[in-house]
């Protein structure tokens, strides 16, 4: 009977109660330390505490350059988003400066007007090299997600909502439009027929 209750015993789980108690032979080796050896066991702890702390306070620090790193990595994009841009304008700038010297110094109107022209060419051209689009428009149909009617006119040699005639161009930056066309567009010979071009609402592309 003795031996089977020893051994329900043992057998019994361990609550978290009992996990928590300092066991006796846990006490009786602490009472068992001498002087010295209990000094080095808190000389441990205290190394142990140190080593922690440091390894806490270097996080915190790195913690905080990466908040400076982000920062000054979002500031400069800020100042220096167009610096591609202004690079490729810088050029164009030249030219049209070239051209007010060639104006000032009495040249022919026909140089001039030549210089005008290839810095126009070349300012178009650094403007596609960052996105830029011209949206077509003479001859085109009408299309509300790129023009915008101003006018509408009647002729019989067209179809009805051909683009006529351009009042000012539009560009799109990456295939996103900036700014649409502003347009004639041919009404054609119907009378009253559908509605007037550019109230038709643009459909979203998927």
């Amino acid at each position: 009977m003795t031996e089977n209750r020893e051994a329900s015993e043992s057998n019994e789980p361990k609550t978290p109660e009992s996990e928590g108690k300092a066991q006796p032979g846990e006490e009786s080796s602490l009472k068992d330390l001498t002087r010295e050896e209990l000094i080095e066991r808190i000389a441990a702890l205290q190394e142990d505490h140190e080593k922690a702390r440091d390894l806490h306070l270097r996080s915190q620090a790195e913690m905080e350059n990466m908040k400076k790193r982000h920062q000054k990595d979002k500031e400069d994009w800020r100042r220096f988003a167009l610096e591609k841009l202004i690079k490729e304008l810088l050029p164009v700038l030249d030219n049209l400066e070239k051209a007010i010297d060639h104006a000032h110094s009495g040249d022919s109107g026909d140089a001039l007007r030549e210089g005008v022209e290839l810095t126009l060419k070349g300012l178009k051209e650094a403007m596609e090299r960052v996105g830029l689009e011209e949206v077509q428009t003479e001859g085109e149909p009408f299309d509300p997600c790129f023009h915008e009617a101003i006018s509408v006119q009647k002729d019989p040699e067209r179809e009805a909502g051909t683009i006529l005639q351009t009042f000012q161009k539009g560009y799109t930056l990456n295939q996103r439009l900036i700014r649409p066309s502003l347009v004639v567009v041919n009404q054609g010979t119907s009378e009253g027929g559908g509605p007037m071009p550019g109230t038709e609402a643009c459909e979203p592309e998927e």
